[in-house]
């Protein structure tokens, strides 16, 4: 598998983000040799784990506001970069990234850290491929904090206003992504907005930012799907755990509605907290959605 690394002078002096650096590379074939990277803050042995998953384009960087809240109450954070973003590993064929590989990898870090009590934190592809591995590792998940995203189950529309993403991203093969996050997140400040491209020296190393929208399941037998459907059932009515949803209202892609029609299949979901100002990228107003969450759970 060819692959790039993103030199790790690109990650120096990032903004609010002074956290070091974690590896694995042995999360079995067909992985074997691929460096996945994360963030392991808090105590190890913390009551709960917040495991913090980003979507596309961005990467691990997008926790920056809600990583301190949670570990200032006592507990730990585990933030992967997924294969193909942040500081992880970046294959150059695009064919690589299918919906069961990235899946595939979460499971197996997940299993190689053996983390446990897991509040899955999730969002845009974070939640996609994230909603759908609790079902098959049920004793590990007991929380869920769930904002901006869907389950792409391949039986309806995606709606007009996904599909235009999508095209844009087709169009946009060296996508601006520092640019894309500052027109989303107007509060940024252009060292926060140039950290989201930190990770992409240059075109070669977008493979994952231009295949992922063309990943979502837009057909029953798409890659992915039938996970998918499982995994709506699976919250419907196996859920037991505790969930908090937050949303950022003026996303136009995965906003309200979207997020309603979530809620409606997740088992005993309580009304979202509403993050007026808040975009798709939810995260950057994320310290007072973690302290809401962690009240809601009675974990403060």
């Amino acid at each position: 598998m060819s692959t790039l690394r993103t030199p790790d002078d690109r990650f120096a002096d990032l903004p609010g983000f002074a956290y070091a650096p974690r590896y694995v590379d042995d999360l079995g074939d067909p992985f074997t040799g691929l460096r996945l990277h994360y963030l392991d803050e808090g105590p190890p042995g913390a009551p709960t784990t917040f495991l913090c998953l980003h979507g596309q384009p961005t990467w691990s960087y997008l926790y920056r506001h809600m990583i301190p809240v949670f570990t200032a109450a006592g507990h730990r954070v585990v933030a992967p970069d997924l294969i193909g973003f942040g500081r992880s590993d970046k294959p150059t064929d695009e064919t690589v990234y299918t919906f069961t590989f990235h899946r595939t990898v979460l499971l197996r870090l997940i299993e190689r850290l053996d983390l446990r009590n897991i509040c899955l934190v999730c969002q845009d592809w974070g939640g996609l491929l994230g909603l759908t591995l609790p079902m098959d590792q049920p004793d590990r998940f007991t929380r869920l904090l769930v904002m901006n995203t869907m389950l792409a189950t391949g039986d309806a529309p995606l709606g007009e206003a996904f599909l235009a993403w999508r095209a844009f991203n087709n169009r946009s093969p060296d996508m601006a992504i520092g640019d894309l996050l500052k027109r989303a997140c107007p509060h940024l400040s252009a060292a926060e907005a140039a950290a989201y491209d930190a990770p992409f020296p240059d075109a070669r190393y977008k493979a994952g930012v231009r295949r992922f929208p063309n990943l979502v399941c837009d057909r029953p037998d798409a890659d992915g799907a039938a996970l998918s459907r499982r995994a709506r059932d699976w919250w419907r009515h196996d859920w037991r755990g505790q969930s908090f949803m937050a949303v950022g209202m003026k996303d136009p892609v995965l906003g309200p509605p979207v997020m309603a029609d979530l809620r409606a299949h997740i088992r005993n979901c309580p009304p979202p907290f509403e993050v007026a100002d808040g975009g798709h990228f939810v995260q950057e107003w994320g310290a007072p959605i973690a302290q809401a969450a962690l009240e809601a759970f009675s974990l403060n």
